[in-house]
């Protein structure tokens, strides 16, 4: 273990333990207290995590199935309230910051566990990501723990790290395909680490391993039967179909990782990471923990970098970077220069005093309407009113059956009009379908009963209307989201769908049709 240099202010490891114990307890119930008041709907993928949670299997069309299953946990003891539906979500940041803070104080010291804890549960990510249940919170509370399992098995044998490591990298792959860092990691630090390749490279190690290939089985076997229609999204989420490297989207990416993981604290992973590799043979020993640590963090930062060069990539795609490369960068600022504390203290200030700003407004409608935030919560407002302007159209023009273009749409449309007793169908533009609510639920071709088409894509309304024998705007919808914003949808009552065939001439057909418009 690397000791860090101790300062005047440090103490006992039990008084640091117990400070951010405390901490992270008042963090939890405050978060908990939030998702009690928001008044906020769901945002459509959480509608959509929540409807796999109704039907539990082992793989879902673009995601594996841990955060249905924990959604089913929490629903069926609270109810299918929006907030039992997000429960989980404080609970695995909490359990995360407190892996990494464990993790850090064997690799240095308590007081660097302890910063690294405070760091996790402050960073500006997780403020956001505490509020809602995402795949990045249940992959971030397996990947943690599987880093600590490995931490405690460098150390020496032990069965129970062992096993802890191989069911912790299995619910993480279970919980996201990104968990694939993890095993990247795993295989650089058996490379360049020698305490991590004896723990690795043992028995100990080969039942880690084989009780990962056991719970991940079941999801293997999943995709299989399915035709691997989760790596399929995945390859289409890359997009590399399109036109190719695009440097304004790698700085986007870049200047997006401010906002994620905190904008000194991107800047000194940088720094760690350098200064990680600046070392002298004599210094390799203490140097170690470190080079280990940015196993797991440089290589996904350069893999989604270099995607988000060729094509296009979120912000929260590189997040489990930050796992480790929070630890580089606490054990960094806890060292050297004097500034470099003030740099720590800084920016958890930071974090924290935008982190309650954020959970103030999101408790708070008129509070995030008069601080012109109205456009940041567009998309989990005025769904309940949505929905009944829907049904009401519906009823008027005697029609039983509602389509829809978009999937986000259709989702909400499920959660919040579950009083409507017709029946819910999605338009698929493409030639197969491009995500779950398009493979579940797809206009049946030849089916001949009216249908209301609820449309926000007004692109698209000829292309509809080549699908349908007959065909006419009846309607439009516009909803009051705050400020100036409003979901808007154009509605269509529409008879005798026969789908025509998304061939070659379909799409020339298209892209005339674009030509002409445009």
């Amino acid at each position: 273990m690397e000791k860090i240099r101790p300062t005047s202010s440090d103490s006992s490891p039990v008084n640091w333990l117990r400070l951010t114990a405390l901490v992270l307890g008042g963090l939890l119930v405050l978060r908990v207290l939030v998702l009690l008041a928001d008044p906020n709907s769901l945002y459509a993928d959480e509608t959509q995590y929540w409807l796999w949670s109704r039907e539990v299997d082992w793989g879902y069309f673009s995601k594996p199935p841990m955060i249905a299953w924990i959604i089913a946990a929490t629903t069926s003891l609270f109810g299918d309230a929006d907030w039992a539906v997000r429960l989980a979500a404080p609970f695995l940041h909490t359990l995360t910051a407190g892996m990494l803070g464990l993790t850090a104080a064997r690799l240095f010291d308590a007081r660097v566990g302890a910063f690294t804890a405070l760091g996790w549960a402050t960073m500006p990510a997780v403020w956001l990501s505490s509020t809602i249940i995402s795949t990045d919170a249940v992959l971030m509370a397996g990947f943690s723990t599987a880093l600590y399992a490995l931490v405690r098995l460098r150390e020496g044998p032990d069965w129970r790290f062992a096993v802890l490591l191989g069911a912790a990298a299995g619910y993480a792959f279970l919980s996201k395909y990104a968990a694939i860092y993890l095993l990247i990691g795993l295989a650089i630090s058996a490379v360049i680490d020698a305490p991590s390749r004896r723990a690795l490279i043992s028995l100990q190690g080969a039942v880690a391993l084989a009780l990962f290939a056991a719970v991940i089985a079941g999801n293997v076997i999943w995709n299989a039967q399915h035709d691997f229609a989760t790596v399929s999204h995945t390859a289409a989420n890359a997009n590399w179909s399109g036109t190719l490297f695009h440097p304004e989207e790698l700085a986007d990416f870049l200047s997006g990782q401010l906002g994620v993981f905190g904008p000194v604290f991107f800047i000194i992973l940088i720094a760690a990471v350098i200064s990680a590799f600046r070392t002298t043979t004599l210094e390799w020993n203490r140097a170690r923990p470190r080079l280990m640590l940015a196993a797991y963090s440089l290589p996904v930062l350069i893999i989604v970098a270099a995607q988000a060069f060729i094509s296009r990539a979120h912000a929260n795609w590189a997040a489990s970077a930050y796992l480790t490369g929070l630890i580089l960068v606490i054990a960094f600022l806890l060292q050297g220069p004097v500034w470099r504390r003030w740099a720590l203290y800084g920016s958890l200030a930071l974090h924290t005093a935008t982190g309650l700003a954020l959970m103030a407004f999101a408790a708070s409608t008129p509070l995030s309407d008069a601080a012109g935030l109205a456009n940041a919560f567009k998309r989990v407002r005025g769904w309940p009113e949505t929905v009944q302007a829907v049904e009401r159209i519906a009823q008027e023009q005697s029609v039983a059956t509602l389509v829809y273009d978009n999937r986000n749409d259709f989702h909400q449309m499920q959660r919040y009009g579950r009083g409507f007793d017709g029946q819910l169908f999605m338009w698929v533009r493409a030639e197969h379908a491009q995500n779950f609510a398009e493979q579940t639920w797809p206009l049946p071709d030849g089916y001949a009963d009216p249908v209301l088409i609820i449309s926000e894509r007004p692109e698209e309304t000829p292309l509809m209307d080549w699908d349908f024998a007959q065909f006419e705007q009846v309607d439009e919808v516009s909803i009051p989201l705050g400020g100036d914003r409003y979901r808007t949808y154009q509605v269509f009552l529409a008879q005798g769908h026969q789908r025509r065939e998304r061939d070659a001439a379909y799409e020339n057909r298209v892209a005339d049709l674009r030509a002409e418009t445009n």
